[in-house]
């Protein structure tokens, strides 16, 4: 996803970094904007960064606030990358540990309320099984706690994608998807209506193609 994001999709100001300390959290990737970058100037003709995307992205399902002062109710967080580059936007895999119990639970949902409380646009990857952490899904977790309102999830399919973009109101685009249904692509938000789509079915299989056979093989329930 880093290599995708820095070779193809992301605007010159801006870089993609793995595994990199934001204060006390440990994202899986952060999308930052170089001091003093330019940002997202427009084109002449309006349409902005070529690779980066005005048009309001298409999920299934979107959220927004009504304004974006109701999200700073409570205190707000400033999340900064220890290169003092200004962090962007956020993008977390969730992992097994994430739903191991309810303290790692809680400790999730509380890092992503604080970034986007932060001003950060984050998109959450959720490929695993419902738990009872999140009998309704992670969206629902996240959503529920940023804005104190109860949302309508669907029960099925059940794994979740979702990207939140931060600005004036707060939105929330949320993808449902099953098993084995291919990945679709997701908004990335750069700024408040800018954002790049990142193809995560591409993304996914070309890391999955430097897994070793061996260990595809276990993935795959492939004894030979």
């Amino acid at each position: 996803m880093c290599d995708a994001l820095n070779e193809e999709l992301l605007p010159d100001d801006y870089y993609a970094l793995g595994e990199q300390w934001a204060g006390n959290r440990v994202p899986d990737v952060l999308a930052l904007r170089e001091r003093g970058g330019r940002g997202l100037p427009e084109q002449p003709d309006g349409r902005g960064p070529a690779t980066a995307v005005r048009d309001r992205p298409k999920t299934t399902y979107v959220v927004e606030t009504a304004t974006e002062a109701y999200l700073r109710k409570k205190n707000k967080v400033v999340v900064r990358h220890v290169s003092d580059d200004r962090i962007i936007a956020l993008v977390e895999i969730i992992s097994p540990g994430n739903k191991a119990g309810r303290n790692a639970f809680r400790d999730l949902i509380a890092k992503v309320d604080e970034l986007i409380r932060a001003q950060v646009n984050v998109m959450l990857i959720d490929l695993l099984p419902r738990t009872r952490q999140d009998p309704r899904g992670i969206h629902a977790a996240v959503w529920e706690t940023v804005t104190d309102d109860r949302v309508t999830v669907p029960r099925q399919p059940p794994l979740t994608l979702a990207s939140y973009e931060t600005g004036d109101v707060t939105r929330g685009y949320y993808e449902p998807v099953a098993v084995g249904q291919p990945l679709p692509e997701m908004p990335l938000f750069l700024d408040h209506g800018w954002h790049v789509p990142v193809p995560l079915e591409a993304t996914y299989m070309a890391a999955y193609r430097t897994v070793p056979l061996r260990w595809r093989r276990v993935i795959e329930g492939r004894r030979r």
